[in-house]
C-alpha cells in the first residue's frame, strides 16, 4: 500500500509540474505557408487551445464541428482562441486546406505538422489530442480522445483560467 501512495505521490507532482511547461520551439507551417515556431504561440494574455488532429481522423473531426458550433460564444466570453494542428503525413498536407475550408472551420490557426514533432514534444501519441494553455503560454491541461460532449471540459478548464485572473 506504502508503494502505491509513494507512486500515487510521485504521479501528482510529475503531473503537476508537467502541466505548467512552456510550449516547446517547434517550426511548422501554416496552412498558408508561412512559418510559425511555436514556442511564439500566444492569444494577447488569454487562453489558447491546441487541438491536433488529422484529416481522415473522425473523432478528431466530430471533436472540431462540435467547437466550432460554439466557437463564436467561447471567444465573446472568455477571449479563447483555438488553434489546429494537422498530423497529416508530408504527402497528404494538401488535403488540410481543402477540409478546413469545406467544413467552414473559423479557426485563425491552423498548422501542419506531418512528422508528429510538436504531438510527440507535448507528450501526445494518438489523436485527438487537445492541450489547453493558460494567457502566459503555459500549458495546463491536456486530453486524449473524444467523446462527444467533451469538449465542455475545454471551455470550463478556459473560465476557470479567465475567472482565476
Amino acid at each position: 500500500m506504502k508503494k502505491f501512495r509513494l507512486f500515487a505521490l510521485v504521479a501528482t507532482l510529475f503531473v503537476a509540474l508537467g502541466a505548467m511547461a512552456e510550449l516547446p520551439s517547434v517550426k511548422l507551417k501554416d496552412i498558408n505557408g508561412n512559418n510559425v515556431d511555436t514556442s511564439t504561440l500566444s492569444n494577447d494574455g488569454k487562453p489558447f487551445i491546441i487541438d491536433f488532429f488529422a484529416t481522415w481522423c473522425k473523432p478528431c473531426n466530430r471533436e472540431l464541428d462540435a467547437i466550432n458550433e460554439v466557437y463564436a460564444d467561447w471567444q465573446e466570453e472568455t477571449g479563447v482562441k483555438v488553434i489546429c494542428v494537422s498530423i497529416n503525413e508530408a504527402q497528404d498536407t494538401n488535403k488540410v486546406k481543402p477540409l478546413v475550408d469545406s467544413k467552414g472551420w473559423e479557426f485563425e490557426t491552423v498548422l501542419l505538422d506531418p512528422n508528429s514533432d510538436l504531438l510527440h514534444s507535448l507528450g501526445g501519441q494518438m489523436i485527438p489530442y487537445v492541450v489547453i494553455c493558460d494567457g502566459n503560454g503555459n500549458i495546463v491541461d491536456t486530453r486524449n480522445g473524444y467523446i462527444e460532449g467533451s469538449e465542455s471540459h475545454l471551455i470550463e478548464k478556459v473560465r476557470e483560467l479567465v475567472n482565476s485572473k
